[in-house]
Order: C-alpha cells, then sequence, then structure tokens
C-alpha cells in the first residue's frame, strides 16, 4: 500500500494532495477515501493533508479517521489555509482542491503526470473536462470566470483557459519561491499571476467539475469575490490599470488641445470648440496623473518583489528618473507661467476690458494645464525619490 501513515514517514514523499477545509463534515470523508484511493491505484508513495481552517463540525477527526493527515491553521481565509498547507506538505509534488466533493480526487493521473515531465505549476480546465449540470453557477460559468480569465490573459500573457480552477498540482519547490502573500480567495489568482510573471512552467489539463456535496451554500461570493480576483489582477498590472490608460488619454487629450488651439474646427457637420478644448484639458492631465501613478506603483511593487526585473514597459517607467521628472515638469511649469502671464498682459493692454473671449480662453485653459501638469511632475518626481530611500 502506497499511502504512508502518520508513523514512521519519509522525510519527502513524491506527492501531497492538500484540502483546505473550514466544516466540509458532510464531503470530507469521501473526498479524503479518493485521494487514499488514488494513492494505492497509481502506486505513489504520498499523503493526504487536510490544512483544517477552524472547522467545528468534526471534520478533524473524519479526516484523521480516513488516514489523512491534519494540519491546523488559526489564521481565517482561502489563502491562508492553502499557504500553511503548502508549507507543511511534506510531497516534492502538490495537487490541491477543494474538499466539497466538486473535484474527482480518484482521477489526478494528467496532474501528476505533467508535474513529472518538469511543469511547475499544471491547471485543471473545467471547461475542456466537463461541467455537471449545476456544478457551477450561471454567472460564474458565462460571465464570471471567462471575464476573469480573458483578463489574466490580457494582463499577463497566461494562455489559460480556466485561470480560476480550484484543482491544480504544482511543484512545491518552484511554489515555495513565489513568495505568496493573500489570505483570501484572491490566492488562487495570485498563485497563477506570479507563476506567469516569473516564468515558470505553466500547462492546462482537463479536468471534471460535479455538483458539490454539501447542503449548505459555498463560502464563495459571487460578487464579492468575483471583484477581490479583479481588484487583484489590476493591482498586480500597474500597466493596464495606470500606464496604458494614461498614455491613451494624454494621446487624445494632446491631439484635441492642439487642434482647437488653432480654432474650432467641424467634422461630419459637428463643431468644436473652447469647451471640447477644456474636456480635452482635462483628459491631459488625468492621463499624466496616470502615467505619474504607474511610474510609483512599478516602483513600489519591484521594491517589495511583487513584480519581477523590468520588462520593456519597465524600462520605459524606469527611464522616468527624479531629475527627469522634476526637470521637466518645471520646464513645463515655467511655460504654463509664461502662457497665463501672457494672457494677463493682453487683458491689460485692453485696460483690462472685454476682449476675444474665445481667443483667451484658448491661452488660459493651455497655459493652465501645464502649470497643472508641471506640478504634479515635479511632486511625482520627490514623491518618488522619497521611496526610493533605503534604510540600513
Amino acid at each position: 500500500m502506497s499511502v504512508v501513515s502518520e508513523r514512521n514517514v519519509p522525510s519527502e514523499l513524491e506527492l501531497t494532495i492538500l484540502m483546505p477545509c473550514l466544516n466540509e463534515a458532510e464531503t470530507l470523508a469521501t473526498c479524503v477515501a479518493k485521494a487514499q484511493s488514488f494513492l494505492v491505484r497509481a502506486g505513489v508513495a504520498g499523503e493526504v493533508l487536510i490544512a483544517d481552517n477552524g472547522s467545528t463540525d468534526g471534520s478533524q477527526d473524519i479526516a484523521t479517521a480516513g488516514g489523512a493527515r491534519v494540519f491546523d491553521v488559526p489564521v481565517r481565509g482561502y489563502g491562508a489555509a492553502l499557504r500553511a498547507g503548502i508549507d507543511a506538505a511534506r510531497g516534492r509534488y502538490i495537487v490541491m482542491g477543494d474538499a466539497d466533493d466538486s473535484y474527482d480526487f480518484e482521477r489526478i493521473d494528467a496532474f501528476l503526470e505533467r508535474l513529472r515531465a518538469g511543469d511547475d505549476l499544471v491547471m485543471g480546465n473545467r471547461f475542456r473536462g466537463g461541467i455537471e449540470p449545476g456544478a457551477m453557477p450561471f454567472l460564474h460559468r458565462y460571465l464570471g470566470n471567462p471575464v476573469l480569465s480573458w483578463f489574466g490573459r490580457l494582463f499577463f500573457g497566461s494562455g489559460l483557459g480556466d485561470f480560476h480552477c480550484g484543482m491544480r498540482g504544482f511543484s512545491k519547490a518552484a511554489m515555495s519561491k513565489l513568495e505568496l502573500r493573500t489570505a483570501g480567495m484572491e490566492f488562487a489568482s495570485e498563485m497563477v499571476v506570479r507563476a506567469t510573471l516569473v516564468g515558470l512552467k505553466i500547462s492546462e489539463v482537463p479536468t471534471t467539475l460535479s455538483k458539490d456535496g454539501r447542503s449548505r451554500p459555498p463560502h464563495l461570493r459571487t460578487w464579492r469575490d468575483g471583484w477581490r480576483h479583479l481588484k487583484f489582477l489590476l493591482l498586480y498590472s500597474p500597466r493596464w490599470l495606470f500606464f496604458y490608460p494614461g498614455v491613451l488619454l494624454v494621446a487624445v487629450g494632446t491631439a484635441l488641445s492642439g487642434l482647437l488651439f488653432l480654432g474650432p474646427i467641424r467634422i461630419g457637420g459637428i463643431g468644436f470648440d473652447i469647451r471640447t478644448m477644456l474636456v480635452a484639458c482635462t483628459c491631459l492631465i488625468v492621463g499624466i496623473q496616470a502615467i505619474c501613478f504607474a511610474t510609483i506603483a512599478r516602483a513600489f511593487a519591484a521594491d517589495l518583489n511583487l513584480l519581477p526585473p523590468p520588462s520593456q514597459y519597465g524600462r520605459i517607467i524606469e527611464a522616468f528618473t527624479l531629475e527627469r521628472f522634476v526637470f521637466g515638469g518645471a520646464a513645463i511649469l515655467v511655460v504654463g507661467i509664461v502662457g497665463l502671464i501672457t494672457a494677463v498682459v493682453k487683458w491689460g493692454e485692453a485696460n483690462f476690458g472685454s476682449l476675444d473671449v474665445s481667443s483667451l480662453l484658448r491661452v488660459v485653459a493651455l497655459s493652465t494645464t501645464a502649470i497643472t501638469v508641471g506640478a504634479q511632475l515635479v511632486f511625482t518626481g520627490f514623491l518618488a525619490g522619497l521611496m526610493s530611500i533605503r534604510h540600513s
């Protein structure tokens, strides 16, 4: 029999089957039995590990009676339970899945096969393997999972079709290097994002999803946890959250304000004048602010080792040094002040009486925009410099 008991345990096993658990008494015995059955059938030296997150329904005794090892995790949260379980695992490889009997622990051969072939992270794909009717809520199946998986491919180039599958396998050594930090449901996103960013070898295998065997509602909350996943994806991608929108706004704002500074324009019978120019100036200001945020966010994330060494985008961001921000911002600030002074002089030439409001507003609009942008850049430069100070 390949299942290793608590006594006479080798220092390292090949496989740990890990299940986070919080009051899963209704289904835990079935999940443990299926996992033990796989270890016996496949002839694998392994263990079943339950990362218990404070169950009060006797789940610990059920797991122990089934031959599993129980590891108590006092810090609450899906991610906290899994992080502690990964640290406590004795297997060289780990396959994790929920303890609600929605995943088939008797059929994890494909995960172990890919891990043995050298993959660092093997994701299950429920859309390829098959989803039993009623196993996944309508919103999760046709909106939440497809949209979040698409964001994962767009932001990080993951190439995964099921970004949030709960059954996945990975090398313990590779995963331990990722320094995963989150404690909640967003842990599932963090694992994939970090693995993708550092260049781990990731693959995907079909897996099935069955209707869980619990009578109580699941711990997952559709809108709350969906937002937490999306928020995490955005926070880990400053270029999509700040930089790309900022560049777009700056391009649109600069082009429109430059054209309208020369005078009104008509496109397809629609006239654009000073009001549109004010909107364009606003776009320019907001875009510059977004790029400033991208610079600070990239430096902060790199300092905390949240993001890997700079890519092409990172090198562009790092080119914005304190001096370039300050001197560039100061130059733009001076141009804006000169423009504003020019407008006041023109007004004085008219004895501070009535003027051609349209032409004066064009000068004032661009001048105040330049002053705002210049001040933003100067302040951002000094803030970034302050954040770069290292403590001994």
